[in-house]
């Protein structure tokens, strides 16, 4: 990363700044250590030097070390290093500004991405909005709320979701049979 001075903003009203990435649990041994709660698919990424923002104040913190366990992942921060220091961290989220995210393989999309795109059929009829994504074994799915308030579930599959266009905050959908029944 550069030393240019990034606002930790979103770069529009649709994108929150940050991005939870774990969540600490409690002091580990005596020298300022944490256990966290991963939250990330990508916890290779909290290394030290590595920027994170802590609890609803989103306090700037600096990884300075970091350890595997096997309840989460161990990190202690810059200028933290006691127990007492860090217990005042206990049950505060850790957090990730959204500049700061990796970038996805093409047609990969982080969940805020995704959460309030406009979401239409393939002949143009609005559905309704993403309001939610379900997390399940096989394939998310994407819970969208028309206006009369009745869920469409679509499963996030190649067959239904046709395109996402994250700059005009739509996804075109094809509905497979028995997914959207009319009302009477």
């Amino acid at each position: 990363m550069n030393n240019a001075r990034v606002s930790a903003g979103s770069p529009n009203q649709s994108e929150p700044a940050f991005v939870a990435v774990g969540k600490i649990r409690r002091p580990h041994g005596v020298r300022g250590d944490v256990l966290v709660e991963l939250y990330t698919d990508f916890p290779e990424r909290l290394v030290p030097k590595k920027v994170l923002y802590l609890g609803e104040s989103h306090q700037r913190v600096v990884v300075r070390r970091r350890r595997s366990h096997r309840e989460g992942l161990l990190l202690a921060f810059e200028d933290y290093d006691t127990p007492e220091a860090v217990g005042e961290f206990r049950n505060q989220i850790l957090y990730v500004a959204t500049h700061d995210l990796p970038p996805l393989p093409e047609g990969e999309y982080y969940f805020h991405e995704l959460i309030g795109l406009a979401v239409e059929d393939e002949t143009g009829r609005f559905l309704g909005r993403l309001e939610q994504i379900l997390e399940t074994g096989a394939n998310d799915v994407y819970v969208v709320v028309p206006a009369s308030g009745r869920e469409i579930l679509l499963p996030a599959i190649e067959e239904v979701i046709l395109s996402v266009d994250r700059e005009n905050r739509k996804m075109v959908v094809h509905l497979l049979p028995g997914l959207l029944e009319e009302e009477a």
